[in-house]
């Protein structure tokens, strides 16, 4: 505090009202960034001031007038947070709301403070017995601890939080675990002040006095951060208030009194204090603050006044600050002579007779600056904290001085050469007879190429990154065939969490597993967060498709929702420094252990262990024997993986030792023994203790992480043929044996233990192509033991996403340190060797499809009516209309190119709005039984309201008036109907197959779309303009409507069946494309919108509507139809389930 310092500026709060008093300022602090001093009042509204002269600049409500007084603020590079009684708020600093959240559990909150995350994450808590974790970004509570004391402030200092307990007490908290490190006794009454800064914390109380009244205490309390003791106390005689660190000078303090006494004092040096006044006139301080740049401080007294003192030459508020943003000045136009008489062409128009400007010469386009070269994930795993920033070791990969060309980075060196599209195919199909030469010899390299025709440090192009190229017909343009010519399908890139693609193929191909999930998906299960049913569904999908390509979609968003995967950083945007061999290894073990619990959830009461849990459930006992004196402890234990330990580093590198066999580890890594410190009960105190486990039972699924960290490890891997493909493992008397090779043939010939014999799956392996390459996971499947044929034979398949090759054995179970190491490995009894199990599909629940769930009535039976289980139990070969309707739920990403074309990068992304299913046939053939909203709780883009018909709040539980359901609900019960066998009617159902991700088979399904088409016109005909034509209907009028669009389909089925029986079929579809030609395929009265990206593909969707009255196809010529009429409604009608 320099000498030049003074009273620069004085502002007060605005009343709530024009003839009301100033409320009282509750908090107050300067912002990290910007030139900005914030405030809060009794009221919950938060007030900004700008600049030395304290100029306002924004007023907004942060808080209900229930929630109280503002309590705290923390700031981040986006946005302001505040907290008051029972709710946090984010706002931008321009005052427009990011997230406002409020919770049951939130009863007294008074303090928060970011965790180790950064400003990613905030701690909670309050005067309260739980304290909360809430991710900044997204709003939401990620986790909940319990808390020690109740906390009333928290300052953060270094890697600690120091949190003040009600009854005067400090508690020191690791940030990152949030445990209580170091208790501190500070007052013996409540703490009204606390700063930290650096190395120390200083505090200011009250304590009780005679007569049971609370003074101040004439003293500041000052605890070192660095050794967790007391210092001695500060004196402060006037009793002290407040008091702040300085933000630059680590040992000075500031310690101000209520009468406004302030001392500047040198915690080193406390009998140097240098003392000030501040005049407050009629009040009392209620409030101080300091800049975090040091040059100014803010005090507010009790009449809602802020004070700022600083130098007037060069105060500033944060260290660095960032420009404000300010409203736009109005720019005035141009003053010009007009009256009524001035005559238009006075009025100049553009003209040039120069070279334009922006017509910018060749010799003057330069390339900026090129992108820093990234730092290698090696490097990073490696860091060393310094006083500066972090140190690692050089890995030596590169020469010294060596420049990398960095524009080169995202380029895919030495990958697959891209297939042509679909639709190029078709062209050059036209013109060349000869296929493309170039493909055919791709097709040939990638089949033949195998590790035996590379170096060892070559990478296979078909173990490369694979991805999805767009063109302007989207997907479907992509040619997936070239990547898979087998029986089974892969799964698609370019969805969040992919990375996970090639363990659900392993899984997939697990018979124990895969009968269990299906089982249980069969059940009646309706958990909306069952990763256990989606695993089922996701399986049965991957088989019905046979080879096609399948997108795990629906798995994938129902993991992503999961709050413990964020905690574990399991999802990718929350971990994106993490290695993806980590993150799957972690996920293997939180996968199984969750669909064990959702397994046992549908057996409520069930002793001893389910049917998932002998499958995946290794049973232990674990001791705990103390190495004094002896004493042992012993408890139940059990795991549903095992992580493999390897050697210690001197003992692989005795050469006298022969170097272990696969067996031998995994013998040493289940029954692991690790030595520790933990609590003796007989010593009463903590004792180097010796852990060892007892195995007593395995289960039939064997899952092993590799967990490869050491040089050593992967030298183990790199030896031919270590990995065997069948172990035996015997248990006895809580002994574990294993054996392979040569040994596990003698064990099975002498037969006399009960030894258990395990073939291997597969293996889910890291791929690390090299620089310029993202590492990526792929799959070496065994499909021999999932195969329905009980002789099959062995077949290895890579499974490289969306890729699905054959490859020997030798290959599949080659392992390379510097590219391929083994991440996950999967073991299943051999006997449980083509055990494939299809009970479940005569054991469907179908009690789903005949029951309403909503709380609000049903509609009128003549408008809505569920299926009666008696009289109209779905059947195989019942046909049903379908239709559904989506909303984006996020945009595409393209890529502007420099010669000014688009690329799409990632395609915009759709989810399932509403689904209507009506009846094919019988007494009630177009009556609607499904008619189901899908409930959306993730950020909507666009509701596509034109074409989907959705609104905003129809798909909210608490404000739509049609009762949504789960994703989960819905889409069981299309699942049902499929395994029911029903034919499924619609228009164009590959694109809502494809969103709804389901995969239904092409004898299950009538498409429209394609039943009125002739490919020799390359044209498909919209539903709309087929209504007109052949029905001589007008629909789609004002918006599309799902059950509309169904009977619609129906009833053009049934037209065309009419056809095929009088013969006429080809005559009346030259006819249809006639007409359409006249009137370019639009019904006439159609306005002409762009459906965009809408639900529907261009030339093949259901159509655009028009408010406005259409001709008939008489108007403008009829068409000829068979007397033939059919049964089956002759008008169309709209949705009952629609409301005005």
């Amino acid at each position: 505090m320099e000498a030049d310092w003074d009273e620069l500026a004085i502002a007060q709060l605005p009343p709530p009202g024009p003839h009301h008093a100033a409320v009282p300022i509750s908090t107050f602090a300067f912002d990290t960034t910007q030139e900005l001093l914030w405030t809060g009042n009794n009221h919950g509204r938060v007030t900004s001031f700008y600049g030395p002269h304290l100029e306002r600049y924004t007023s907004y409500r942060g808080h209900t007038l229930a929630d109280g007084p503002v309590k705290q603020f923390l700031f981040t590079e986006k946005g302001i947070l505040s907290i008051s009684k029972q709710s946090v708020h984010y706002s931008h600093r321009r005052g427009l709301t990011q997230w406002h959240l409020t919770s049951s559990d939130f009863v007294d909150l008074k303090c928060m403070n970011f965790t180790s995350k950064g400003t990613r994450e905030i701690l909670v808590a309050g005067c309260q017995e739980r304290m909360f974790k809430v991710d900044v970004e997204k709003g939401i509570i990620t986790d909940t601890v319990l808390a020690e004391a109740q906390y009333t402030i928290m300052k953060r200092a270094g890697q600690y939080l120091c949190a003040a307990t009600k009854t005067g007490g400090i508690h020191i908290l690791d940030s990152g675990s949030l445990s209580v490190i170091k208790v501190f006794e500070g007052h013996t009454g409540s703490i009204s002040d606390m700063d930290a800064k650096g190395d120390f914390l200083a505090t200011c109380g009250w304590s009780p006095r005679q007569q049971y009244a609370y003074m101040l205490d004439p003293f500041t309390n000052v605890f070192s951060l660095k050794t967790l003791k007391q210092l001695p106390p500060i004196p402060f005689h006037t009793g002290a208030a407040f008091v702040r660190m300085h933000p630059r000078m680590s040992t000075t303090a500031f310690i101000a009194s209520q009468n406004g006494q302030m001392h500047v004092i040198d915690l080193m040096n406390p009998d140097a204090a240098v003392p000030r006044q501040i005049n407050l006139y009629d009040s009392y301080l209620a409030g101080f603050e300091m800049a975090p740049s040091g040059e100014a401080f803010a005090l507010a007294d009790s009449n809602s006044h802020i004070h700022l003192w600083g130098s007037p030459s060069k105060v500033h508020f944060p260290e660095y600050s960032n420009p404000t943003e300010t409203a736009d000045h109005p720019i005035p136009p141009p003053a010009m002579d007009w009256s009524l008489d001035t005559p238009l062409n006075t009025v100049g128009m553009p003209y040039y007779k120069e070279q334009l400007l922006s017509s910018w010469p060749s010799h003057m386009v330069f390339e900026v600056g090129a992108p820093p070269v990234k730092i290698d994930s090696a490097i990073l795993s490696s860091m060393t904290r310094a006083d500066i920033g972090f140190f690692a070791k050089n890995p030596r990969t590169k020469r010294r001085n060596q420049v990398e060309v960095t524009r080169l980075g995202d380029r895919v060196l030495d990958s697959l050469t891209a297939p042509k599209f679909l639709s190029e195919k078709s062209r050059a199909s036209q013109s060349v007879v000869e296929p493309d030469s170039k493909t055919a010899e791709t097709m040939e390299t990638l089949t033949d190429l195998h590790l035996d025709d590379v170096t060892r440090k070559d990478v296979p192009a078909m173990y490369g990154n694979v991805e999805i190229k767009y063109s302007k017909f989207g997907v479907d343009d992509f040619d997936f065939a070239y990547y898979n010519q087998t029986p089974y399908s892969g799964l698609e890139t370019h969805i969040t969490n992919s990375y996970a693609n090639p363990l659900l193929q392993l899984l997939r191909f697990t018979p124990l597993i895969r009968n269990l999930a299906l089982q249980h998906t069969a059940s009646p299960c309706l958990f909306e967060s069952c990763l256990l049913c989606e695993l089922g569904f996701l399986i049965d999908m991957l088989e019905k498709a046979a080879g096609l390509n399948c997108q795990a979609s629906n798995f994938l968003k129902t993991f992503s929702g999961l709050s413990n995967a964020v905690s574990l950083n399991l999802l990718e945007e929350f971990a994106p420094n993490v290695a993806l061999t980590n993150m799957i290894q972690n996920l293997n073990r939180f996968l199984l252990d969750k669909v064990s619990e959702e397994f046992r959830q549908m057996l409520p009461g069930q002793p001893g262990p389910s049917a998932m849990d002998q499958v995946l459930e290794t049973q232990a006992r674990a001791s705990m024997r103390c190495a004094q004196c002896a004493n042992e402890t012993i408890r139940g234990g059990k795991n549903f993986v095992s992580e493999l330990v390897y050697p210690a580093k001197h003992v692989m590198k005795n050469t006298r030792i022969p170097r272990p066999t696969f067996s031998q580890i995994l013998k040493a890594s289940v029954e692991r023994q690790d030595q520790t410190r933990g609590w003796c009960t007989k010593c009463n105190r903590y004792q180097q203790m010796v852990q060892r486990k007892t195995i007593q039972s395995v289960p039939g699924v064997l899952m092993l992480n590799a967990a490869i960290q050491s040089h050593e490890a992967k030298l183990l891997w790199a030896i031919p043929n270590w990995l065997p493909q069948e172990i035996g493992i015997i248990v006895d008397q809580g002994q574990f044996y294993c054996f392979e090779g040569q040994d596990l043939k003698l064990h099975l010939q002498r037969g006399v233990f009960d030894i258990m014999v395990y073939e291997l799956i597969g293996v889910v392996a890291d791929i690390n192509s090299g620089e310029h390459q993202k590492p990526h996971l792929v799959a070496t499947i065994n499909t021999g033991p999932s195969s329905r044929e009980p002789d099959a034979e062995d077949k290895w398949y890579l499974f490289n996403d969306f890729l699905v090759r054959p490859i020997p054995k030798e290959e599949a179970l080659r392992f390379e340190p510097s590219w391929k190491l083994p991440s996950v490995l999967n073991f299943q009894l051999k006997a449980a060797r083509n055990k494939i199990d299809d009970s479940w599909k005569q054991s469907l629940d179908t009690s789903i499809l005949y029951r309403w769930w909503s709380s609000n009535p049903p509609p009128p039976e003549d408008k809505f009516k569920l299926l009666q289980p008696s009289t109209e139990a779905p059947c195989p070969g019942y046909p049903v209309a379908i239709d559904a309707e989506f909303i984006r739920l996020q945009a595409e990403e393209i890529e502007m190119k420099a010669d000014g074309t688009r690329q799409t990068i990632r395609p915009d992304r759709k989810g399932l709005a509403r689904v209507s299913v009506c009846r094919g046939s019988g007494e009630h053939a177009g009556l609607p039984f499904i008619d189901d909203y899908i409930a959306v709780t993730e950020q909507v883009v666009d509701y596509l309201t034109e074409w989907s018909g959705i609104s905003p709040g129809d798909l909210n539980r608490e404000t739509s008036p049609y009762a949504p359901v789960s994703l989960k609900h819905a889409y069981k019960k299309l699942w049902l109907l499929l395994n029911l066998g029903c034919v499924f009617v619609g228009h164009s159902l590959a694109n809502d197959f494809r969103t709804i991700n389901i995969h239904v088979p092409k004898s299950q399904v009538v498409d429209t779309s394609n039943l009125f088409f002739k490919p020799d016109f390359k044209r498909k005909l919209n539903l709309k303009f087929l209504a007109w034509c052949v029905l001589k209907e007008s629909i789609q009028q004002d918006t599309h409507d799902s059950i509309e669009d169904a009977t619609t389909a129906l009833k053009l089925w049934r037209k065309y069946e009419e056809f095929v029986d009088a013969g006429v079929l080809e005559q009346m579809l030259n006819d249809i494309y006639a007409r359409g030609s006249q009137v370019k395929f639009k019904a006439p009265g159609s306005a002409d919108k762009a459906v965009g990206n809408g639900h529907r593909a261009s030339g093949s969707g259901s159509g655009s509507g028009s408010g406005v009255r259409m001709d008939t196809p008489d108007s403008v010529g009829g068409l000829t139809t068979p007397k033939k009429g059919s049964t089956f409604g002759g008008v169309g009608f709209r949705s009952p389930m629609r409301r005005s």
